[in-house]
């Protein structure tokens, strides 16, 4: 069993910064895990935000963060990061961090095993 702790969520200003991150515990990331972050506005639909690839360090963005959010990872804290740059108030949403144990990279909340309780961001105007 694996549990996901986000944490770093806050206010910002329009054009701000943030950085999430997503800590595991219950058992260590493999090589074959993928990493996903989504984010879910009132009254919306939860949306892939992104994801990377644990073994071989790839990423993959929505077109929405492309150019301003940022994965990465930190294998020896188990640790995944999401650096937001330029952020806009349409970007306010709660945060969650998910794994898949199929290390599959893609927007289907589906295809993740294990998922985080949140953290809000709000950006404002």
């Amino acid at each position: 069993q694996v549990q996901l702790v986000e944490s770093g969520g806050g206010l910002v200003q329009t054009g701000g910064s943030l950085r999430l991150s997503c800590t595991a515990s219950g058992r260590p990331f493999s090589l074959f895990d993928a990493m996903g972050w989504f984010r879910q506005a009132p009254g919306k639909e939860r949306e892939f935000v992104g994801a990377i690839n644990w073994s071989a360090y790839s990423t993959v963005y929505a077109d929405s963060v492309k150019g301003r959010f940022t994965i990465s990872r930190d294998n020896a804290k188990n640790t995944v990061y999401l650096q937001m740059n330029s952020l806009k108030p349409e970007d306010t949403a709660v945060y969650y961090c998910a794994v898949s144990a199929q290390g599959l990279m893609v927007a289907m909340k589906t295809m993740y095993d294990y998922w985080g309780q949140g953290t809000q961001v709000t950006v404002s105007s």
